[in-house]
């Protein structure tokens, strides 16, 4: 009897599909980038040696300091004072004038909305030095105007104060960016509903009030909550009006505790780990605000429409072009004449006016190297941030890949990350690193700080167009032979192109005005422009860092306008 054994198979070993290992590859890159430093400052503010370089000793006294130092928790508490203070006045004057914009029948209302992009777009370092310029309570161009009346006896005004930094938050930013975010809502908004209230005898101000607010709660608690997400992102006013009247929010303490003399890093990672708890706990509270309620406001039967105010209609324009001039030609016209005084705020100087200031300015090595190191980073997160983030938006919306929505996820996460924090991490990231050490001091890090920046923006963007645009010719391409690669750069990339080209602007701008993300990481000779502008204003070189912030309001403003007309091109290549 003739026995069989069984034929012996080899062994082959199964290895993980190709788009699997580029997942995992690219999860473990972005969560050592986004979640490794913020690991790190809680890891280290146990770190009791007192270096970043020595070996970390580990103990609880940085935390001990940190909570028997009233000054920390005082930065804590100005942090919040100063966002509500802003926010309470801010967000009725924004949501005023987005009605108006969106609702009512005022000339020029597109031109208008697009002086608001203009306002938000603003360099906040700029904004803050021109209103410095004006405000000052003994050389301010509008304190020394005012003093030389009658019947003024001293300065009435002093930007170096509580009310003077939340005047700056409110006109540096937080009255455009609530218009731009809520215009688009109030337009969308059926005017069926307003027309339904007039007939039955309710009156335009009334009918704002009893049913066009209350249907626009949604899109205004989004704004709120994305308000409240960015609490604690502000640096640059606070360093320029604080610090010299002893005033200090979070992100200057940190900056003072890690730039000061000997450097105490223990208690600025006990500061900045406190805050991440703080930021842990506004996040979910952020996300509860936006599921909580839901009106539907744009059906099938919707209707667009404005109303006409009658005789109003030129105190109302008229209204919303003075607020304009407060948010861009007031800082703008300060900026300009301040850098042309021989002193600024002195007008019995002679010559009262000079061009030596500018001279001084361009021919300054340290202002040649910052406006290189600005152009280095800034361009390089303009051509390389737009690809990075179209291809992890098409990972996300695009495949089918493990992991795909821990990687959406972990770009919301980084989002809400502050800016201080992050350059914190980073700082220690870097110089606890081996391998990242010899990058310290180089333009490396500035670059992958800044590469990254705009990282939910543009990734939500590309999501938008990927989700707009039918998978048909990627099935084609497919189908013909071509791999992904081929696929991405022949069909999605000519698609993307428009957008990318609006990404890369968006980029250039936010890397060139970046300052609290790099600030920790720049040490000397990589400065870039809006750094170098708060070093000369702290300096007591106002002229020149008005210069510094004119230029870089130039650039943000000539880039504004590329951004416009990149948008109405995209749009029009949509439709």
């Amino acid at each position: 009897m003739e026995i069989r054994l069984p034929l012996r198979v080899a062994f082959r070993p199964r290895f993980p599909a190709t788009s699997t290992l580029l997942m995992l590859v690219l999860l473990v890159i972005l969560t050592g980038y986004f979640v490794y430093p913020v690991l790190l400052i809680g890891l280290h503010s146990l770190n009791t040696s007192g270096s970043l370089r020595a070996e970390p000793v580990y103990g609880l006294d940085n935390w001990r300091i940190a909570f028997s130092n009233p000054e920390l928790f005082l930065a804590l508490r100005n942090t919040f004072g100063v966002f509500f203070s802003a926010l309470i006045i801010e967000f009725p004057i924004a949501v005023l004038i987005a009605w108006v914009l969106a609702r009512v029948r005022i000339p020029f209302s597109n031109a208008l909305e697009f002086l608001f992009w203009i306002a938000y777009l603003l360099p906040t370092v700029s904004v803050t030095m021109g209103w410095m310029l004006m405000l000052d309570p003994h050389l301010g161009l509008v304190n020394r105007l005012l003093a030389s009346l009658p019947f003024i006896d001293s300065a009435p005004f002093n930007i170096f104060s509580l009310a003077g930094i939340v005047w700056v938050h409110v006109v540096g930013g937080g009255i455009a960016g609530a218009v731009i975010l809520l215009t688009p809502s109030f337009r969308n908004m059926n005017v069926l509903f307003e027309e339904a209230s007039r007939v039955s005898g309710a009156s335009n101000a009334l009918t704002m009030v009893r049913v066009t607010l209350p249907l626009l709660v949604p899109p205004m608690v989004v704004v709120l909550a994305v308000r409240v997400a960015r609490m604690f992102q502000s640096f640059e006013i606070e360093q320029l009006l604080g610090v010299p009247f002893g005033f200090f929010v979070y992100s200057t303490k940190i900056y003072e505790l890690v730039r000061g003399t000997p450097p105490l890093y223990g208690q600025a990672t006990a500061l900045a780990s406190i805050t991440l708890v703080l930021v842990a706990v506004i996040v979910p509270l952020q996300r509860w605000l936006l599921n909580r309620r839901q009106y539907t406001t744009v059906t099938s039967g919707f209707k667009p429409g404005r109303i006409d105010l009658g005789m109003w209609t030129p105190v109302v324009f008229a209204g919303v072009v003075l607020v304009l001039v407060v948010l861009i030609a007031a800082p703008l016209v300060s900026l300009v004449m301040g850098s042309f005084m021989t002193r600024s705020g002195i007008f019995i100087l002679t010559p009262i006016f000079t061009l030596d200031h500018w001279k001084a300015v361009l021919t300054d090595g340290i202002f040649i190297n910052s406006l290189m190191n600005t152009l280095w980073i800034a361009g390089f997160a303009s051509l390389v941030s737009p690809l990075v983030f179209s291809s992890i938006a098409y990972a996300i919306v695009r495949t089918k890949w493990f992991g795909r929505q821990y990687l959406d996820s972990l770009i919301w996460f980084a989002a809400v990350i502050p800016g201080m924090l992050s350059g914190l991490g980073l700082l220690w990231l870097f110089l606890r690193t081996p391998f990242l050490v010899p990058l310290y001091g180089t333009l490396v890090p500035l670059m992958l700080v800044v590469m990254i920046q705009g990282k939910t923006t543009g990734v939500q963007i590309s999501k938008a167009i990927y989700l707009q645009i039918g998978a048909d010719m990627e099935e084609q391409s497919r189908v013909s032979g071509a791999g992904w690669l081929r696929t991405y750069f022949g069909i999605w990339l000519p698609l993307l192109a428009p957008t990318l080209a609006l990404l890369a602007t968006m980029n250039f701008m936010m890397a060139a005005n970046a300052v609290s993300s790099i600030i920790l990481l720049a040490p000397r000779g990589t400065e870039t422009m809006a750094i170098l502008a708060i070093e000369f204003a702290e300096v007591g070189r106002r002229e020149s860092a008005g210069i510094v912030s004119l230029l870089i309001m130039a650039l943000s403003v000539g880039l504004a306008v590329v951004v416009r007309r990149l948008s109405l091109q995209a749009r029009s290549y949509g439709a």
